[in-house]
């Protein structure tokens, strides 16, 4: 009976999954405004994704929400700036800042990383699942390094749990040419699009997007 019981279990959470995997899911609701956040993964990987950020409409996309990892004020201070190069008295900024634990830290030995990404997900979790909700954002653009994976996965317990969540865009560096970076890799199968920027990488990844050089 309990054998029995346990598998019923199984099948259902795999259902569950099954159904909140990209391509299961119903239509966006179109509305004026959205509300964006975005992972500045430090060093290029910032620069990338702030170089994005800046060629949208801060008044469609609005408010933002920075993500970083702890320790990493370098890459707050460029999204500062940006909201301040962006704001006028008409239309001030309406951003929110939001650190999270590492993953894994620099040069920190692979035995270790367990323990810190698993901390790194119950904040992720607690952040975007407990804390923030429906207000976190509506679009969650990703493009590495390896904690926005983790931030991936605290947006599927969202919608394991039946609450709001945003949809993931991940956005392949620039500097990756002719293979998928490790995060990429990871994170193909879980996002609601996927793009690249080079051509040849379409075949790395079906189903993926090209829309030219975008840094």
């Amino acid at each position: 009976m309990f054998l029995l019981a346990l598998a019923l279990v199984v099948i259902l959470v795999l259902y569950r999954v099954f159904s909140i995997l990209p391509g299961q899911q119903r239509a966006v609701k179109q509305t004026k405004t959205k509300s964006l956040a975005v992972f500045l993964g430090s060093g290029g990987h910032t620069s990338e994704a702030l170089t994005l950020i800046s060629a949208l409409d801060f008044d469609r996309y609005s408010p933002r929400t920075y993500v970083a990892s702890e320790g990493d004020s370098l890459s707050l201070q460029k999204a500062v700036e940006l909201e301040s190069s962006k704001a006028t008295p008409e239309s001030p900024a309406q951003y929110t800042i939001l650190t999270i634990p590492r993953a894994r830290n620099v040069h920190q030995p692979l035995v270790t990383t367990l323990p810190t990404a698993f901390y790194s997900l119950l904040s992720c979790i607690y952040q975007v699942t407990l804390t923030r909700g429906s207000s976190f954002a509506d679009a969650l653009i990703l493009n590495g390094p390896g904690t926005c994976f983790i931030l991936c996965i605290a947006v599927y317990v969202s919608k394991f749990l039946g609450l709001s969540a945003p949809r993931v865009i991940y956005i392949e560096s620039f500097a990756r040419v002719e293979s998928l970076s490790l995060s990429g890799k990871l994170l193909y199968p879980f996002v609601d699009r996927f793009v690249v920027q080079w051509p040849q990488l379409l075949k790395k990844a079906k189903g993926a997007e090209f829309h030219g050089l975008l840094v």
